[in-house]
């Protein structure tokens, strides 16, 4: 069966798009375009993927990880850190260096994924993707 449409964006709600959209393409590359007549809304082209878009959001209450029960976090990004434990950790010092804050770094045996808070708050996971 043909597709009915194709996913353009995911877009973040966020105090700050111009500083959120700095903080994804420093993670994911790309260049930031802000509109000129709307400083509001930030879009970044992901290479390779879709664009990611940022809105300005007052007042916004990032989700409680994990309250599911209240608040909850409604979706994430989860991002290809790596084959290898050595390499999720190398990523790890990075996104950390760029100012996420960790949430989850627990039970490594048992699950493939760290799961951290863009500066925004927005929960996001490094993944410890086995490639074939």
């Amino acid at each position: 069966m043909a597709p009915v449409v194709r996913l353009r964006s995911v877009v973040l709600d966020c105090p700050d798009p111009q500083a959120l959209a700095a903080f994804y393409a420093a993670l994911v590359g790309g260049t930031p375009q802000a509109d000129e007549e709307d400083d509001d809304w930030v879009v970044l082209q992901v290479p390779g993927g879709p664009q990611l878009a940022f809105q300005k959001a007052d007042g916004l209450t990032p989700p409680e990880w994990p309250r599911a029960d209240r608040n909850s976090q409604q979706f994430h990004l989860d991002f290809d850190a790596g084959a290898t434990w050595e390499e999720v950790d190398a990523a790890h010092e990075r996104v950390l260096a760029l100012g996420a804050r960790p949430l989850d770094l627990e039970d490594r045996d048992r699950k493939d994924f760290l799961v951290y808070a863009d500066p925004a708050g927005h929960p996001f996971c490094l993944c410890r993707i086995e490639q074939p």
